[in-house]
């Protein structure tokens, strides 16, 4: 069989999966108020529904890229899918919040397995250079277009079957992808002598991440000065130092300190979170504008913004394309002004809007804005990479982004409900919807800073010396 066919069906495979992770970050947007009714809990409560996921999908993916250098990257990614369609299954029968939770938690942990495995065989399969930016190419939009593919999906499944098989629909889905996997992915790994993991970085760095989203969800309530923010932040400050301390020690260390000298590195990932904290806060928001303000049901919601995965391709096939000719910084710049320039149209929506006068512009241009900066920021991140540290990447690649989803959710879901004053209570709940979305136009404005500052040309040869290079002391 022609090798470069058997890869591309390889990439087949491996986007399935990665559409079904992404599918799972988003999807349950769409159910929140369903469950909300059912399991008897608030909507702002069940937040963490979709934090727990991202949280442990987040925290976990550099441990999880680990694991699959070592004990072999198509293992980890089986492994990976058996893990997420039982956490699946126990979310579907999830009775109380509690179970629910602790489920998303499970599922996100299986995705920390299989994402930084999956990705790691696409970059060790397709030589850096065209080749491999048309299949990052892919990735991407198949990762974006999931991410919001569950708000037209959600709809009618929450409508037509119930909440329940939005996590159900996994297990078929998964079982597929578990029987093609061995077919057509070849086996790799980094050969060690010693098959070492940083539990203790892994454990640090979830840590700190809980607590920054704590302090996010409870700021707004309480106050950024309150003494419990604080002292989160603290803890949280103090936990990333730890980090950096136990990594600059560890003979076999998470996130080894050297790569973090790959300028294009550190700016595509920060790139990521800031689309991150954009991609999963707004559309919290939206849905909360969609369906308690404007009154539309889950599939109303769903076909109203079908727009937005088409544009989030569109957005994706034309950033590869001029990143791929050298315009890589180009991208990231006009996909983060692109989104910021949505939130801002989106400020505008009012307690009578409509589709046409209150959001479908502002969907457009977010859409395309997303498209372009997932594209930058995953090349950029993986660029200049050594093959040693292709799970390393991959793990920092899809951490950044879903980090970036649990904190953006936190501070925009937050401050939304934070802002909603007045004995009008849908004038209240606009008002908040409003604010949020000013937050989410800051947030653009920190992403077109990064472009600007870490998003240079060096050389190919330059990015893999940084990468290769020791510290010279931590």
């Amino acid at each position: 069989m022609n090798s470069k066919s058997t890869d591309w069906k390889a990439l087949a495979v491996l986007c399935t999966g990665f559409f079904m992770l992404m599918l799972d970050s988003s999807i349950v947007l769409i159910a929140l108020p369903s469950i909300s009714a059912d399991l008897g809990q608030s909507v702002a409560d069940l937040q963490w529904v979709m934090s727990a996921y991202m949280l442990s999908f987040g925290g976990l993916l550099l441990l999880g890229g680990r694991a699959a250098d070592l004990l072999g990257r198509r293992r980890a990614f089986i492994a990976g899918l058996g893990l997420f369609a039982l956490a699946s299954l126990a979310a579907g029968m999830a009775g109380s919040a509690a179970t629910l939770i602790a489920a998303r938690a499970a599922q996100g942990t299986a995705a920390a397995i299989m994402a930084p495995a999956a990705l790691s065989i696409l970059t060790t399969m397709f030589a850096e250079g065209p080749e491999r930016n048309k299949a990052l190419g892919i990735w991407t939009s198949t990762g974006a277009i999931g991410g919001t593919a569950g708000w037209l999906i959600g709809g009618p499944i929450t409508d037509g079957l119930g909440w329940e098989w939005i996590f159900l629909i996994n297990i078929p889905v998964a079982a597929c992808v578990a029987v093609l996997a061995p077919m057509v992915l070849r086996e790799s790994r980094v050969e060690a002598t010693r098959r070492r993991f940083d539990v203790a970085g892994a454990a640090t760095i979830t840590a700190a991440l809980l607590a920054i989203v704590y302090a996010a969800v409870e700021a707004p309530k309480v106050g950024w000065l309150d003494g419990r923010t604080l002292v989160m932040a603290a803890i949280a400050a103090m936990l990333v130092a730890a980090f950096v301390r136990i990594e600059s020690r560890s003979a076999a260390p998470l996130a080894p300190l050297r790569v973090f000298r790959s300028r294009a590195l550190v700016g595509g990932n920060l790139l990521l979170l800031m689309l991150g904290m954009m991609a999963f806060g707004m559309p919290f928001v939206l849905t909360e504008y969609a369906q308690e303000v404007l009154h539309w049901s889950p599939v109303h919601f769903g076909l109203a913004f079908v727009v937005m995965p088409i544009l989030v391709a569109v957005g994706s096939t034309i950033g590869q394309t001029i990143a791929t000719n050298g315009g890589l910084r180009t991208v990231a710049l006009l996909g983060m002004a692109f989104s910021g320039l949505g939130a801002l149209l989106l400020t505008q929506v009012s307690v009578g809007g409509t589709y046409l006068g209150d959001l479908f512009f502002g969907i457009v241009v977010f859409g395309l804005g997303v498209g372009g900066v997932y594209v930058a920021g995953s090349i950029a991140s993986l660029t200049g990479v050594a093959e040693r540290d292709a799970g390393l990447a991959s793990g920092l690649n899809n951490a950044s982004f879903q980090i970036g989803g649990a904190v953006g959710v936190a501070i925009l879901s937050s401050v939304a409900v934070s802002s909603a004053h007045g004995s009008n209570q849908l004038a209240a709940l606009t008002a908040g919807c409003q604010t949020a979305f000013a937050v989410a136009v800051a947030f653009a404005a920190v992403g077109i800073a990064v472009a600007v500052l870490l998003l240079r040309r060096p050389s190919a040869a330059r990015l893999t010396a940084a990468a290769d290079a020791e510290p010279s002391g931590a």
